[in-house]
């Protein structure tokens, strides 16, 4: 399908059944933490999905590669980057699979039915407040720093989306994992999965990832640490296999 692209635009290919991505450098592409958030993810080919934060809509793309969901929803505040998930959805011919609703996280259960979705993935803002923040309207700083939603809009709203018996999953840092798995519990959103990853093997961890399921009893696994790089610039095979190389 014929696209057209806007200025400093660029579609990137995902390796993935084909799928490409239109970004634009200047504003904001996806990261590691995305395609890390899609492996340690799963759902089933019956199953609704709910992206909370979708930026360009790499979550909803890459999971519907994975495992061909009935349907997958991504939410996104800011209208440039929505604009540029739906275009993205129809050049991969995706339109019937997946939607790109133009909205605000703390307004979500307002904008869906309550317990709608089998699952809900998010790749939030990690930072707390807008210190050093030159722009805070740039796409950037929306995406990185909590100015929008806070954790706890993310969760609570996740909360009243899934239903019960379904999962959360969540990409955040380690430095705020007490937090998370303080308000994950006040909102009945038990934590069952977590697994830490580190850049290299002697680093302290720098992303943590975790499946909260609503109603859960209290029981967590804790996975093997994911190791990034091997050597600087080169991805260790678990990695490599994430991104399809």
């Amino acid at each position: 399908m014929l696209i057209n692209l806007k200025e400093n635009e660029r579609i990137d290919d995902l390796q993935r059944n084909g799928y490409q991505i239109i970004q634009n450098p200047g504003k904001f592409c996806f990261g590691m933490d995305a395609v890390l958030l899609t492996g340690f993810a799963h759902a089933r080919q019956e199953d609704r999905l709910l992206d909370m934060g979708t930026g360009t809509g790499i979550i909803p793309l890459l999971m519907e590669a994975k495992y061909h969901c009935a349907h997958l929803t991504g939410l996104e505040i800011q209208p440039e980057s929505a604009d540029m998930a739906e275009r993205s959805v129809a050049l991969n011919g995706l339109t019937d699979k997946i939607t790109i609703v133009t909205g605000d996280i703390k307004e979500a259960d307002k904008i869906f039915q309550s317990a709608s979705f089998d699952c809900v993935t998010c790749n939030p803002p990690y930072m707390i407040g807008n210190h050093g923040i030159a722009n805070p309207d740039a796409p950037k700083a929306i995406a990185r720093h909590e100015l929008l939603c806070t954790l706890e809009d993310v969760v609570s709203q996740a909360a009243k989306l899934v239903k019960p018996g379904g999962s959360f999953f969540l990409v955040h840092r380690p430095f705020r994992l007490a937090e998370i798995m303080n308000i994950m519990v006040k909102y009945k959103l038990e934590p069952k999965r977590m697994q830490l990853v580190y850049p290299y093997i002697h680093k302290e961890p720098n992303m943590v990832l975790v499946e909260a399921v609503r109603g859960g009893k209290p029981r967590m696994t804790v996975e093997k640490p994911l190791i990034v790089f091997q050597s600087p610039g080169v991805y260790m095979p678990e990695i490599r296999e994430l991104y399809g190389f």
